[in-house]
């Protein structure tokens, strides 16, 4: 690196709920760190998402004191007591319950855009470095350190490199290249929150359609609905009136719930795309840049959460000068396989195992439910694997 440049030890892309986490916790560990973010400052608390974040995930933010115990922010988020899973016009159903896993909730609902300025926040009390309008360019990386070009921006004394030990990127998808597994699902996500005629009483509902999956997430007194459709169901949907919407809504969820309203709704396609390998010549991805799920079990933000305490574990063990070194990078990598892979594939059968209208297939999803119903030690273990990943075994 020459003098021009600056240095940091992790150079982190990205000022998202992941980025930010990221930065915080390596902070508070005493390894230095620069976020870098193209957008302009406060564009995290603009996001629109509503976020299940797991018990396991409140105990990584907890631990980095971001939580709504401890900050006023957090007053619309929502506990989850129960989780209520079945498949439309077949048998069979289970029950997942905090009490039975002895835990406060078994995840909590909150709305990304308050999640990621609560992190923010933490962040600028804490003095992390973080700077908005910056562009990466490129990064060239070299066997044990990499250099940021930046396109717009600059991160000090106007400088237009960054030298880091590591470059963490927590932004963005995974992007088209070499050693990424692709698969469209033909499916959108449409996303709402609903108001019921009955209250949600803290539980969610997971209700597998023909089309794919339809949640309810408690949300404050409403629900915040993700509804799986057909690529080519989603235009007309999205164009009907609330009155039609809300009907269309009530056909497919069945009459557990009475739906009486509806937000603005919008779409998002869904697709399964994560790197074989989420690390490079010093440099990681995590998160959505490293993996991204479908929706089905909120698993994507839970996994980016533990992605970032693993990455923070693997760090804290060795040498300053070894972070970006390819030891390290593998014994990350090692480290992150089996609770990647097993959610990967986790979410992805779900979606290939309860789509469609097969009914042989049918029978065997409603003797799968029954069994998980009657069988307590089944029903811990995929309650647990959604609450911790699969650190809790």
């Amino acid at each position: 690196m020459s003098r021009a440049d600056v240095a940091t030890d992790v150079a982190i892309i990205g000022a998202g709920p992941v980025g930010l986490a990221l930065g915080l916790a390596l902070h508070r560990a005493g390894i230095a760190c620069v976020v870098l973010d193209a957008r302009p400052r406060g564009s995290v608390r603009e996001d629109k998402r509503v976020l299940a974040l797991s018990h396991g995930s409140r105990q990584t933010l907890a631990r980095l004191g971001v939580w709504p115990e401890n900050a006023s922010s957090f007053a619309t988020s929502t506990p989850i007591a129960s989780i209520h899973i079945s498949q439309r016009g077949g048998l069979g159903r289970t029950l997942l319950t905090a009490d039975e896993e002895n835990v406060a909730a078994l995840g909590y609902v909150v709305d990304a855009g308050i999640l990621g300025g609560a992190l923010e926040d933490a962040c600028a009390q804490a003095g992390v470095a973080i700077r908005h309008d910056v562009r990466v360019d490129a990064i060239e990386a070299g066997k044990r350190d990499a250099r940021l070009r930046l396109a717009g921006g600059t991160v000090g004394d106007g400088a237009k490199k960054l030298g880091a030990q590591l470059v963490a990127c927590a932004e963005g998808s995974v992007t088209e290249a070499l050693g990424v597994i692709r698969h469209d699902y033909a499916q959108q996500a449409l996303i709402a929150i609903v108001q019921t005629r009955q209250a949600h009483e803290h539980r969610a509902w997971e209700r597998f359609t023909p089309d794919g999956p339809l949640a309810l997430l408690p949300h404050g007194r409403d629900y915040a609905l993700v509804w799986t459709v057909a690529d080519q169901d989603a235009p007309a949907l999205l164009a009907l009136s609330d009155v039609a919407f809300v009907a269309k809504l009530q056909d497919a969820f069945g009459n557990r719930h009475e739906f009486v309203g509806v937000s603005k709704r919008n779409a998002f396609p869904l697709s399964l795309r994560y790197r074989i390998d989420p690390t490079g010549p010093c440099t990681v991805w995590l998160g959505n840049a490293a993996q991204t799920l479908h929706p089905v079990a909120g698993q994507g933000f839970n996994l980016a959460l533990r992605d970032v305490s693993v990455l923070l574990q693997t760090l804290c063990a060795i040498d300053r000068k070894d972070y970006g070194a390819s030891a390290t990078l593998a014994r990350y990598a090692r480290a992150r396989r089996v609770d990647r892979v097993a959610t990967i594939r986790f979410t992805d059968a779900l979606i290939r195992l309860f789509g469609g209208e097969n009914p042989l297939l049918k029978q065997a999803r409603g003797a799968g439910l029954i069994a998980l119903d009657l069988l307590p030690a089944a029903r811990s273990f995929l309650a647990r694997r959604m609450i911790f990943g699969a650190r809790a075994f």
